[in-house]
């Protein structure tokens, strides 16, 4: 498949106050604001688009209208963790899962966004050696 824009749609209780909260806490800029639909990109990565849908719109697929954000998680991937670690933990954001380093070779932590979204923040690093063994990745 080719494309030439990766986007992501969520159903918000309030697509306004979601988009603002990614503005001041990622960087992302709002493009479009219908008020139901709230559309932002981040300006270092125009190819990537955040939208919040009101999550009772009549565009909004039948099947879900009406129910809020449940098992979706949106990882960002960062060049210093720790330090997003300590400006979004200043900042007051609700972290739901500590600073940790996995032994499959990410550094992470998660916080809650608006209407329960799960936002991950992560860095790679190296893997535990022993973890690759034992999983049958080293070679």
């Amino acid at each position: 498949m080719q494309f030439s824009l990766m986007g992501m749609a969520v159903a918000a209780g309030d697509p306004a106050a979601s988009a603002a909260w990614f503005a001041e806490h990622f960087g992302f800029k709002v493009l479009i604001d219908l008020g139901w639909y709230v559309n932002t990109q981040h300006p270092d990565h125009p190819n990537v688009s955040l939208d919040f849908v009101q999550r009772d719109h009549e565009s909004w697929p039948q099947a879900t209208r009406g129910r809020a954000v449940a098992g979706t998680l949106l990882a960002f991937l960062a060049v210093d963790v720790d330090a997003e670690f300590e400006r979004l933990r200043s900042a007051g954001l609700d972290v739901v899962l500590p600073l940790v380093t996995e032994p499959w070779g990410q550094r992470r932590f998660q916080v809650v966004g608006p209407d329960g979204l799960l936002v991950e923040v992560l860095q790679m690093v190296a893997p535990d050696p022993q973890w690759l063994a034992d999983n049958g990745l080293a070679g």
